[in-house]
């Protein structure tokens, strides 16, 4: 018999919840977001946790997660935008830590195992998905504000990749029906999409496009951990050492500290979370305030009013984007960097 549920979870920088819709086989996903997501699933196996991951749902769309008949009381389920999308991240999650990579992915770890064994392999929040050893299940990704239907989120999601690309698609007044209709088709003739093509192969199209906008260039900063943390940068322009902070980034969301393309051998990164102000830190010495701040030079801090502190250096040498995953023991080696670990389409 087919079951229902509704299970809210709380999500980094964004308001949503995971609901329950009409299932269609196995386990599904449904994504009623206004972002393109990627999602992982985990589940127990005798002593061992399976997870794998990613799969690629468009807003308004579904995807089945599980193929086979669910045969367990609780699954587990992890979902991020695309690295297409501009600001920050976004990640539906909770508080089950399991292992995952940035690429795609299939692991086997120990129930209860405190890391993943393998050096590209890390622990992220997923959501616990109850569903009471029913053998079907559907489960619906939303955002907040609700959009009320597939097609809305279809829409959205449409509004929001041409925005990315730099259309302007005004959907604050009332003229912003015709302005999407315009920067849609000024998209489909850039790229010489026929007006019948598939609302598949747009969405391809635009994600493809934003990921030439967005990513992979610039410097993220990941929380693979289970607690906020604030992070601030340093690096050399020219001559001088610049620091910069601070990004506040919530468990299992990343924060893009820069977009432009890296031309650096080295980002300097500092971390902190309640409780430890030196989770992520090293030898070279910057100015730091308690407040947002931009500091050029990073001699007599103390004199200036300023606090010194050390920040750990980052590999960035010929990479034009560089992701650091911070978890709640600090940096976690090696880096993963974003030119190398594409979001799978």
């Amino acid at each position: 018999m087919k079951r229902r549920a509704a299970l809210y979870v709380a999500i980094p920088l964004a308001a949503a919840g995971l609901v329950a819709g009409p299932a269609a086989a196995a386990m599904h996903v449904c994504n009623q977001t206004s972002y393109l997501l990627y999602t992982a699933v985990g589940y127990e196996s005798g002593l061992n946790m399976l997870t794998r991951g990613w799969s690629r749902i468009a807003p308004g769309d579904c995807a089945t997660a599980i193929g086979e008949k669910l045969s367990q009381p609780a699954y587990f389920l992890y979902a991020r935008s695309s690295q297409a999308h501009s600001g920050p991240s976004r990640a539906w999650g909770g508080p089950i830590r399991l292992c995952a990579k940035d690429t795609d992915f299939s692991l086997q770890t120990p129930v209860g195992a405190a890391n993943c064994g393998t050096d590209d392999a890390f622990l992220m929040p997923f959501a616990s998905v109850t569903t009471r050893n029913a053998a079907e299940w559907t489960t619906t990704l939303t955002e907040f504000p609700n959009l009320p239907t597939p097609d809305a989120a279809r829409q959205a999601g449409i509004d929001r990749l041409l925005g990315d690309i730099g259309y302007k698609v005004d959907l604050g007044h009332q003229r912003g029906a015709s302005a999407r209709d315009m920067a849609l088709a000024k998209f489909r003739a850039r790229m010489k999409l026929p007006v019948n093509a598939s609302t598949t192969d747009l969405f391809d199209a635009l994600e493809t496009q934003a990921l030439k906008a967005a990513a992979p260039a610039g410097y993220s900063i990941c929380n693979d951990g289970d607690a906020d943390i604030w992070a601030a940068l340093g690096q050399r322009i020219g001559k001088t050492l610049v620091s910069r902070g601070w990004w506040k980034v919530a468990p299992g969301a990343c924060a893009k500290a820069m977009t432009d393309a890296l031309a650096i051998d080295k980002v300097y990164l500092l971390a902190e979370k309640h409780g430890n102000n030196h989770l992520v830190a090293g030898p070279t010495k910057f100015c730091v305030t308690d407040i947002q701040f931009e500091i050029f030079g990073n001699a007599r801090c103390g004199a200036r009013g300023l606090t010194e502190a050390g920040f750990a250096a980052t590999n960035t040498n010929g990479l034009n984007g560089y992701a650091a995953h911070v978890s709640n023991d600090g940096l976690v080696p090696p880096a993963r960097q974003l030119s190398q670990a594409r979001t799978p389409k």
